[in-house]
């Protein structure tokens, strides 16, 4: 029983440790700055991540602009998710460009679960008019 326990807890560490370890390739970024969709961004934003947090507590966008995002996976094994944007990016797809369409204050979180800080890997991303 004490081993089946042992083997049990040693998977689990090891599952956190394997999400937490990180993977910095990307893809290098579009050189035109023409998106697949036909829309030139007009703005940029990076969003840096590390274990257990973003490198901003808020980000701020202007409603009706163009903007790239772009996610950078510093340490760990971490993404991104704007449900008010759908966008979802990770260290394979870590940039898009999108057009804000509301104003407000909206969620970020982290979209891999990294381990024990996942659930408080949030900031805010405040969109203006």
């Amino acid at each position: 029983m004490k081993k089946t326990l042992a083997l049990i807890v040693s998977c689990m560490l090891l599952f956190v440790l394997a999400a937490c370890g990180g993977d910095k390739d990307s893809a290098s970024p579009n050189e035109t700055g023409v998106t697949d969709t036909g829309v030139a961004p007009e703005a940029e934003l990076v969003i840096s991540a590390t274990n257990y947090q973003f490198d901003k507590q808020e980000y701020t966008l202007k409603k009706g602009v163009p903007v790239k995002i772009t996610f950078k996976n510093e340490e760990g094994n971490h993404g991104v998710l704007i449900p008010a944007l759908n966008l979802q990016l990770d260290s394979k797809n870590d940039s898009a460009v999108v057009t804000p369409d509301k104003t407000g204050e909206f969620d970020i979180s982290c979209s891999i679960m990294c381990g024990p800080g996942h659930t408080k890997m949030i900031s805010k991303l405040i969109i203006e008019e």
